[in-house]
């Protein structure tokens, strides 16, 4: 019976010790708004400040980005987003220091060669706290089917 309780009671404490430690979620609203804000804007100096240097964001086109090429991309005006509007985003923590974004975003976006679209997203988004900051480190979404037009 010792042998049972011994490492229950480890699993337990260091259970409890990893939820007291969970980060506040509001800290990383606050800076993925602030992401999008810059995305928005394409400000180039709050990219820089929110992404991570380890940037891969994939999007539901395939196309995978660094965080140079993703920045570039943006404050070029190549292709812009005018419209970022979360109907579901939550959080969980597999790590102190890692937040996992999940949810469903609607976006309308711009480009020379597609024009303006607007659609909704399944993604999963990976925040990591780097020097003592929340950075975005990972994006990857899938285009979610329109509804069909009620008859």
């Amino acid at each position: 019976m010792k042998s049972i309780v011994i490492p229950f009671i480890a699993a337990l404490l260091a259970s409890l010790s990893f939820a007291a430690a969970q980060p506040d979620t509001r800290e990383i609203i606050a800076a993925d708004d602030a992401r999008v804000a810059a995305t928005m804007a394409r400000d180039r100096a709050g990219l820089e400040k929110t992404f991570s240097d380890a940037l891969h964001y994939a999007h539901s086109s395939g196309v995978v980005d660094t965080k140079a090429s993703f920045i570039d991309t943006l404050v070029s005006g190549k292709n812009k987003y005018l419209k970022m509007d979360y109907l579901k985003r939550e959080f969980s923590f597999p790590a102190p220091t890692v937040a996992l974004m999940t949810g469903q975003v609607r976006i309308r976006t711009e480009s020379k060669e597609k024009g303006t679209n607007e659609f909704t997203l399944s993604y999963l988004g990976v925040w990591k706290q780097e020097n003592g900051a929340w950075r975005f480190h990972a994006w990857q979404s899938a285009r979610l089917p329109e509804p069909a037009p009620a008859n």
